[in-house]
């Protein structure tokens, strides 16, 4: 374990990450400063929390110092961001908050990166795990700071992690006994200049550190995609997909079926679990692989995989108002999630002909959101935009599917319900980040719960009938 005290240590952003950074490297010694560009009320009140345990802190802080001996650096800010120029002009060495907490953990990581589905395969791990009797917690990216488990990893056998592109962009040693690679889809192509192959880099960084007797536990065609460019896992590999029956385990109609020559076979029923859907088959084929190369026993792993529900805002069913059931997938902050949702959502009477109502939009991300065309034109009986993006998917969608604009998620939930009949499903996948509207795609999926269930009693607000064009 690596020692900080004494270190003088700049901390950049106060977020959960730079927050929680802050407070384990002053318990362990260091002299933090720490900076951030924001002045509400819950910075001041970490602000005050730093100041008394000993902390430097700036707010609304413009400038940048040098003499430090490292820069804990916030997993959202820019490359080019000024106060990261002055630093590496300094010499300052950089690190992420995920590199920090690895290096002060005392315990063997499993990490979980993708494009979509990490959380729930990250929730799905520590399951397997807790039901194969090893003591795991949950850390990362769903929510709970690596540097915050940190100081009881000396009584946890694995810390299962959930790693986003943007933390492995600064990792170094980081080194997963376990790495999964839950897909690979475009997603945040604003940030990697367009590049795809510049978004798999950054995902590839979790295998980089792997030992040859370690396991990277990866989609099919993910592993296609890295083959592509030239990356290889320094590790052995285990494959899964619900498309490619060549993968070491695969779905068969509701099984997943195992080609692994010692443990071959049907390995669980989709019909016996409460997750549904080909995506979540493969979250659930990724936490098996694990549960395999960790040694849980099958009957222990199938229980934990068979009683996981969905959490909230990923497929969340909410209500059935007169026979129009409604779904709450506002963690679908991609083109791609949002494709899952719609091959998840129920038929009308078994058919799979369109009965949907897409509600969409928000901040783009630099997605293709014309490549999405064809299956809404067979899944979906129109479409209410709404966010900044509400245009450019008009412009992307209006020849497959009816579009109509809408201006808050009241109106488009209103607006959706009017056009529905009974069988049909409303939908909340926007395929788009949240922050041009909300705080968070929480805060989305919950102004979507809230709107729904007013119009459920019977109390919702009267909403303009127009059809906004903008």
């Amino acid at each position: 374990m690596e020692s900080f005290e004494g270190k003088r240590v700049v901390v950049l952003g106060l977020g959960i990450s730079g927050l929680a950074a802050a407070r384990v490297l002053l318990e362990r010694g260091a002299s933090v400063e720490a900076w951030d560009e924001g002045s509400s009320a819950m910075l001041a009140e970490r602000a005050t929390e730093l100041r008394q345990a000993g902390a430097v802190v700036e707010l609304e802080f413009g400038g940048a110092k040098a003499g430090f001996d490292l820069a804990i650096v916030s997993p959202g800010m820019a490359a080019d961001h000024r106060w990261l120029v002055t630093l590496r002009q300094a010499e300052v060495p950089l690190m992420g908050e995920l590199e920090l907490g690895y290096r002060l953990a005392e315990c063997l990581h499993v990490a979980v990166t993708g494009t979509n589905g990490k959380t729930t395969t990250t929730e799905l791990i520590a399951a397997v795990l807790g039901a194969g009797q090893r003591r795991t917690v949950a850390a990362g990216n769903i929510g709970r700071p690596l540097c915050s488990v940190a100081g009881e990893s000396r009584e946890l056998d694995f810390i299962t992690v959930e790693a986003s592109s943007f933390q492995l962009e600064t990792v170094e040693t980081f080194r997963p006994v376990v790495g999964v690679l839950t897909n690979l889809t475009e997603d945040h192509l604003e940030r990697y200049e367009g590049s795809m192959e510049l978004y798999a880099r950054a995902k590839a960084r979790l295998f980089a550190s792997q030992r040859p007797h370690d396991w990277a536990v990866m989609q099919w065609e993910a592993l296609e995609q890295f083959r592509a460019i030239g990356l290889e896992p320094p590790s052995k590999v285990m494959t899964f997909s619900a498309r490619c029956a060549q993968a070491d385990l695969y779905l068969d109609r509701s099984l997943l079926v195992s080609r692994l020559p010692d443990w071959s076979g049907p390995v669980l029923d989709l019909e016996h679990c409460r997750l549904n859907g080909p995506h979540n088959a493969e979250n659930l084929m990724a936490a098996a692989l694990v549960g395999r190369a960790l040694k849980v026993p099958l009957e222990a792993m199938t229980g934990a995989l068979r009683d996981y529900e969905a959490q909230p805002h990923r497929c969340e069913f909410v209500a059935e108002i007169e026979g129009v059931r409604f779904y709450n997938d506002s963690k679908a902050t991609n083109l791609d999630a949002m494709r899952h949702a719609l091959l998840a959502m129920p038929g009308s009477g078994g058919r799979r002909s369109p009965n949907i109502w897409l509600i969409a939009g928000g901040r783009d991300k630099g997605g293709q959101f014309h490549d999405a065309g064809p299956l809404l034109s067979r899944r979906v009986k129109g479409a209410v935009l709404l966010g900044e993006a509400r245009k450019v998917l008009r412009a992307a969608w209006a020849l497959f599917t009816p579009c109509h604009l809408a201006c808050s998620m009241v109106e488009a939930v209103q607006l959706a319900r009017r056009n529905a009949v009974s069988g049909d499903v409303v939908l909340l996948s926007p395929a788009c980040a949240s922050f041009d509207m909300f705080a968070d795609y929480e805060q989305r999926g919950e102004q979507f719960r809230q709107a729904v269930r007013t119009m459920a009693t019977g109390h919702s607000p009267a909403v303009d009938n127009a059809i906004h064009t903008g």
